[in-house]
């Protein structure tokens, strides 16, 4: 197991908590649903990355680095932390 899907993992984990904690079931499992893309992209970004093919209309004609996907997966990820901070600290 890589550090990777520890961290992604435990901060997953640590998103679903709080949405359940802050409102009910139905929060989490929004919260899931909204996972699933970039904790996907962190846990399997040499496969995703290694699609060639056509996806929505749309011709992949080259293979994405596993790194650039994970690194993706890991921006859309900490997107809500960094916002949620900024937030936080705007309002003081």
């Amino acid at each position: 197991m890589n550090w990777n899907r520890i961290l992604s993992g435990v901060l997953a984990l640590a998103y679903v908590a709080g949405a359940y904690f802050a409102g009910d079931v139905a929060a989490a499992l929004k919260v899931i649903v909204g996972l699933a893309l970039p904790v996907a992209c962190i846990w399997f970004g040499d496969e995703l990355g290694s699609y060639v093919g056509v996806m929505r209309g749309q011709a992949i004609t080259t293979k994405t680095p596993g790194c650039l996907v994970r690194f993706g997966g890991w921006l859309i990820l900490l997107l809500p932390l960094v916002v949620g901070t900024m937030m936080f600290l705007k309002a003081r």
